[in-house]
């Protein structure tokens, strides 16, 4: 198929959302060559455009790809991150290529795939223009640099927005299939895996297909929703079977892990060592995150992050409440399945991150800046000086999240 041809299939929110995409890469990469020479030591080099990214748990992805399993340049158990991410990194280096101009790529091209799938669930839920804001206000998130950087966000999230949009779409072998991709890349495929799940039993009696009116209905999309709810009538039990497809990939990387460690869970327990993440009942995980925000015990660089923790899970909080108010099932359980976990750790820990990966937060947001445009400038007065302070964090290697 010719390029041609592949962009005239693409619809208009697509195209916008590409276009949305596109501009906010060339924006992140403004801020990483001024913070390159701006956070320059006295005496010392600028350091080199591509090495800017080679920050935290990149060294992690590295080492996997470089070493496999058995080695630890960090001196931390590597079982803790998912082998998908690391295996692209070592196939680029088969093709010659460094590692994290391999990491920026994919994350660059998933980035755009993830931006279009998320420009077609908001206009699921109110036309074109919702669709744009989402990935507008997705992409001036506040940790907006890790869609940018060699981490798995974008790549997680080229699986997993897709992923939900066939599940609204009842295309439960597509869903299936993408989400056991998204599992080999995060342990959140799991979250996901459980929120289509759900979505599927909600709306089995119309044949998978989301039985929610839209809040401003994308004309393109009403007839294949009709056309899906005809066809659903009398097949309830629809697309069952593919909703276990992702338990493949997990069972295959507990059987890895259980014989080179013994261990089925070693990706969890590896958490534990590295970063003393264990349950915690949520009052004194709250009251760790206070403390390590507020008491004086950490420096000013930390201390400011952890503030960026709780605001972000009282985010995640509000969110899920309104998602059960709305009864939108699927999508309360996707946000409600994070703010539990990461609010029973020790610590919050890398909520801001998690939340590039919340759709209904960017859709909601979007829904709103199209009724009220001064609320989509007040979202951006704040947003975006915020993520030029993350990115330059981040490129300079201070702790981002």
């Amino acid at each position: 198929m010719r390029a041609a041809e592949l962009v005239g299939r693409l619809r208009d929110v697509d195209r916008a959302s590409l276009g949305v995409w596109l501009a906010s890469r060339v924006s992140i990469w403004v801020i990483a060559g001024a913070t390159g020479w701006m956070f320059a030591a006295q005496g010392q080099n600028v350091v080199p455009a591509l090495d800017r990214w080679r920050q935290w748990d990149f060294h992690h992805y590295w080492g996997i790809a470089l070493h496999g399993y058995g080695g630890e340049p960090t001196g931390v158990p590597n079982e803790a991150f998912f082998p998908g991410f690391p295996a692209l990194l070592w196939l680029g280096d088969v093709f010659g290529l460094r590692y994290v101009l391999t990491g920026l790529l994919v994350s660059l091209v998933a980035g755009g795939v993830a931006a279009v799938a998320l420009g077609r669930i908001g206009a699921l839920d109110g036309g074109p223009r919702v669709g744009r804001l989402a990935v507008l206000a997705w992409v001036t998130a506040p940790p907006a640099v890790f869609l940018a950087a060699p981490y798995t966000e974008a790549l997680f999230l080229a699986f997993a927005f897709p992923a939900w949009l066939s599940a609204r779409r009842g295309h439960w072998l597509a869903a299936g299939v993408l989400t056991a991709l998204a599992c080999t890349v995060r342990v959140n495929g799991v979250f996901l895996a459980v929120a289509i799940g759900v979505h599927w039993l909600v709306t089995r009696g119309t044949g998978g297909v989301h039985d929610q009116k839209p809040l401003e209905p994308d004309p393109s999309d009403t007839a294949d929703g009709a056309a899906e709810t005809r066809r659903g009538h009398g097949w309830r039990w629809a697309g069952f079977g593919w909703l276990f497809l992702p338990a493949l990939p997990m069972l295959a990387w507990s059987v890895y892990l259980q014989q080179r460690t013994g261990d089925w869970l070693r990706w969890l327990s590896a958490q534990s060592e590295g970063w003393d993440r264990e349950f915690t009942v949520p009052w004194e995980a709250f009251d760790r995150t206070w403390q390590a925000a507020f008491g004086g015990t950490q420096s000013p660089g930390f201390a400011w992050m952890f503030r960026a923790e709780i605001v972000a899970m009282l985010v995640g909080v509000v969110v899920t409440v309104v998602l059960l108010r709305l009864r939108r099932w699927g999508e309360a359980t996707w946000v409600g399945l994070h703010v539990v976990a990461l609010g029973t750790s020790t610590w919050y820990f890398s909520v801001p991150r998690a939340t590039l990966l919340w759709w209904p937060l960017w859709v909601g947001i979007a829904v709103l800046a199209a009724r009220r445009r001064w609320l989509l400038w007040a979202y951006l007065a704040v947003s975006v000086p915020l993520m030029s302070v993350w990115a330059a964090a981040f490129l300079t290697g201070r702790w981002a999240g």
